[in-house]
């Protein structure tokens, strides 16, 4: 696929979800693919290197929660300015993604593994972003720390934990009225019933719960977006591996 057969394809895409990309940010999204794909022949960042693959499951799938409308405004319109937060955003998804289409954002991108860390590094330097901290560990320490601990309007995680676990991680980081959104696959019915429990015991309010399948594709994926109504009790998250060994609920 050619430079501007990738731009043509990423605009329609993203158009879809109510975002309309400028030139240099369709840029940014071409040498994010050509530095991922470059990257993970000597690192393991992702199973998806196609490009047209990139496009969907990673860039559209980041961006997707574009979808929502937030505090009863779009999320284009809501999220501008807003402190922002990737718990284990591994190769840098959804939170670069984000980044690049909502440029005003502060985003903290936080990962367990320190070569991930320098990999976003070097992606957010070339890509000359602005307006991006790194921190490396593990969400249950990362969160017990007061310059990070409820500091941000939204959180988010496109991860594979289990709802319960999810909250944990992420809600610590949220601000009282902000929000943790969770990327989670189509079918959560299973994760539902103890998800909310969690969310209860961690200060968070389930507030939508958004199904879709990425555009001209048949792969489902629900959105879950929670509010934080009440401070998290201080003795959450819980030590290093517990929250996924013992989930809540």
């Amino acid at each position: 696929m050619a430079r501007e057969d990738f731009f043509c394809r990423l605009s329609t895409l993203s158009k879809q979800l109510g975002i309309d990309l400028q030139e240099v940010q369709l840029q940014q999204f071409y040498s994010y693919y050509t530095l991922l794909v470059e990257k993970n022949k000597v690192m393991n960042l992702t199973a998806i290197t196609e490009e047209d693959d990139v496009i969907v499951k990673h860039f559209i799938d980041s961006l997707a929660m574009a979808k929502l409308n937030v505090s009863r405004e779009t999320f284009s319109n809501w999220i501008e300015g807003k402190r922002c937060m990737d718990v284990g955003t591994g190769a840098g998804f959804p939170g670069l993604a984000i980044k690049i289409a909502f440029p005003s954002i502060s985003l903290s991108l936080s990962d367990s593994l320190q070569k991930r860390i320098h990999f976003l590094e070097e992606v957010v330097q070339k890509l000359e972003l602005k307006g991006v901290n790194f921190h490396h560990g593990r969400a249950e320490d990362l969160g017990k720390k007061p310059e990070l601990r409820e500091q941000y309007d939204l959180v988010f995680s496109r991860a594979v934990a289990n709802l319960s676990t999810l909250s944990e991680y992420d809600l610590p980081f949220v601000k009282k009225g902000g929000y943790f959104l969770a990327m989670k696959s189509m079918d959560i019915s299973e994760e539902m019933e103890k998800g909310k429990k969690a969310i209860h015991l961690l200060g968070g309010k389930l507030e939508e719960i958004l199904e879709y399948r990425l555009p001209e594709t048949n792969i489902g994926r629900s959105l879950l977006l929670i509010q934080k109504i009440e401070n998290t009790a201080k003795k959450y998250p819980r030590k290093a591996g517990i929250p996924s060994k013992e989930p809540l609920g």
